[in-house]
């Protein structure tokens, strides 16, 4: 019996202890614990760090939403982009906060709660943009050209899709490196979501960078691509979903989502529809 014990402790160790012989839902006890192990990417206006704390979109709907399930302690797990839903796989955290995109791909892996936000996508280029790029399609009809993208992120796909060839992808850990290496000429471009590049380029003080004001947004399959970002969970933990979604719906509803996402540069046509993470999933 202690091996037993010993082993559980140490597979979970590095996250949230689970108990699986108690019969406990993660839920239950992140309530008896007045806890829940978040993860993030630090990726802003989504998921960041900022004066040794934990702030951005993701995370403060998060938190309000725990809170009003007597949820008080947030503990912020920081992972790169790409090892997000991997670590939810592996216990290392309950929940991914980091504004991630519902995608069908990502669904065969995790349950999604219902949607926070709906916006397009973003690109900035070196001042002047002397390659004349204002969409994926013109990336993908100059071969010389390479734009930077944090690893396992969305815009990946629609850059393939829109015909960019592999080489001409620099993949990166986050948005930090992304800007730095076009501010200093080793790529022609960075993409990411449209909040999230304007959030990094007011930081990050780059002067010889500047935003495609005029980007044309992807279109994939006949239709114009928009990013529908919510929270993550794994897909056995389904009352940890169900409580996420009906304290989002309250805050929509109230108006308490727009509150919360509006210091984070989103919009009222930021909002989401009422289109569910269960009905995007099955498109």
């Amino acid at each position: 019996m202690f091996i037993l014990v010993l082993l559980i402790f140490l597979v979970t160790g590095c996250g949230r202890l689970q108990f699986f012989s108690s019969g406990e839902s993660a839920l239950q006890e992140a309530k008896d614990q007045k806890s829940v192990v978040i993860g993030f990417a630090n990726e802003k206006p989504y998921a960041y760090q900022e004066d040794g704390k934990v702030t951005g979109e993701a995370v403060e709907i998060a938190k309000k939403i725990f809170k009003n399930q007597g949820i008080t302690n947030i503990k912020p797990v920081l992972t790169d982009f790409g090892s997000l839903i991997p670590g939810l796989k592996a216990g290392r955290f309950d929940v991914i906060t980091a504004g991630m995109y519902i995608t069908p791909e990502r669904c065969k892996q995790v349950a999604f709660a219902n949607p926070e936000y709906n916006i397009g996508e973003g690109l900035a280029v070196q001042k002047g943009n002397p390659k004349d790029i204002h969409s994926y399609k013109d990336v993908a009809n100059q071969p010389d050209t390479t734009i930077a993208v944090m690893k396992g992120a969305i815009e990946e796909s629609y850059m393939k899709d829109s015909g960019v060839k592999e080489n001409q992808i620099k993949f990166v850990a986050d948005q930090p490196t992304a800007v730095a290496l076009l501010n200093s000429g080793r790529v022609d471009g960075v993409t990411m979501t449209g909040p999230s590049l304007l959030a990094i380029l007011q930081s990050a003080k780059a002067k010889n960078v500047s935003v495609v004001e005029d980007f044309k947004q992807p279109i994939i399959d006949g239709k114009e691509i928009k990013g529908i970002g919510a929270a993550a969970f794994r897909p056995e933990d389904k009352d940890f979903v169900k409580i996420y979604n009906d304290g989002l719906a309250q805050m929509k509803e109230s108006g308490e989502l727009y509150d919360t996402i509006h210091p984070f540069g989103f919009t009222k046509k930021d909002l989401p529809g009422d289109e569910t993470a269960e009905e995007i999933c099955k498109q």
